[in-house]
């Protein structure tokens, strides 16, 4: 049975991290280490007995930071993981007891898969997600990563198959091809970091290994209004600038300028028009500001991809580089 290092980068969460732990550590599978990247200033008090507690029994490795990212939280606990195979789950989800070797198994029966992606029920729709809509396999423009975002649904697949990415409350890697190949989330994804593990997942794909879905490596996401990653408010102009520099940033990093161009279309036509599957209000003025927002967040992206000829945004981990590798 290899080790499953299981990494839970958390922020600002208080009863649900604590449930997740709880879940994390009632696994049947019998070989597996916790870590848990703590960006949170100040726990409620019980919160903060119960994670002491369990580092104290040597249950969970705790680290705490005093930033907040989620890809610098996932390269930091990636740098200091034992583990043959890398899983991330989120601070807020509830999971079955045999969710760890749902994943493991995959990699003991088909040595291709480099990736595993679980399947995810999101709390606020799981009525419908386990409701009469089912999906066999997906349909070719789910492989296709111009468009692949409108058509990926690992929610109601229910046979196993190759797929582009990866939903990061549930997903794993095999350890060694970090190494290998360099891999490391890309600390520029701001806010919320939305689309950051599909930008790792188009990076992984480099590597010709193969990310392999499969339905019974599922959890249930509760999706909390507040704490994880969302550290402001989703209907802040921040964060909706942020939304639109991530899906940029992703682009231009990983797609030709052809397949860009269909990007940013669909993105426009989903997000700021609010056709399905955005299904937002179609108000002349909303759909103003969001254009607005659409503006500036690709002319922010546009001067973070020109930045990195001399900054690669790797700000976190370089300082943790530091620390571990002092000159």
């Amino acid at each position: 049975m290899p080790l499953i290092s299981v990494i839970v980068p958390t922020y600002g969460r208080e009863q649900p991290l604590r449930d997740t732990l709880t879940d994390v550590l009632k696994q049947d599978y019998p070989n597996f280490e916790v870590l848990v990247v703590d960006q949170t200033a100040n726990h409620e008090p019980e919160t903060q007995a119960y994670l002491d507690e369990l580092a104290a029994a040597g249950k969970i490795q705790l680290f705490r930071v005093d930033w907040a990212s989620l890809p610098g939280a996932r390269n930091f606990a990636v740098r200091r993981a034992a583990g043959e195979i890398i899983l991330f789950i989120d601070d807020d989800v509830q999971l079955p007891a045999g969710f760890l070797e749902a994943h493991a198994r995959n990699y003991q029966r088909k040595p291709a898969v480099g990736a595993v992606a679980g399947r995810v029920f999101d709390r606020m729709k799981l009525a419908d997600s386990k409701g009469e809509l089912t999906i066999d396999y997906l349909p070719p423009e789910a492989m296709d990563p111009s468009i692949a975002w409108y058509y990926i649904d690992l929610v109601h697949t229910v046979k196993p198959q190759e797929v582009i990415s990866a939903r990061g409350c549930n997903m794993s890697f095999r350890r060694e091809l970090f190494t290998k190949y360099g891999l490391r989330f890309d600390e520029r994804f701001k806010g919320s970091a939305v689309r950051e593990e599909s930008d790792f997942c188009l990076q992984f794909r480099k590597t010709g290994c193969q990310i392999w879905y499969d339905p019974e490596a599922y959890l249930i996401h509760l999706g909390e209004e507040t704490g994880g990653c969302h550290d402001i408010s989703t209907r802040s102009p921040e964060y909706q600038i942020n939304l639109y520099h991530n899906h940029f940033v992703m682009g231009f990093k990983n797609l030709t300028p052809l397949q860009c161009v269909r990007f940013f279309a669909r993105l426009f036509d989903c997000q700021v028009l609010g056709h399905p599957p955005c299904n937002k209000s179609g108000s002349p003025l909303k759909t103003l500001v969001r254009s607005a927002f659409y503006t500036i967040g690709f002319a922010k992206a546009v001067a973070t991809v020109l930045q990195a000829y001399w900054d690669d945004g790797q700000i976190y981990s370089r300082e943790d580089e530091l620390k571990i590798s002092p000159l």
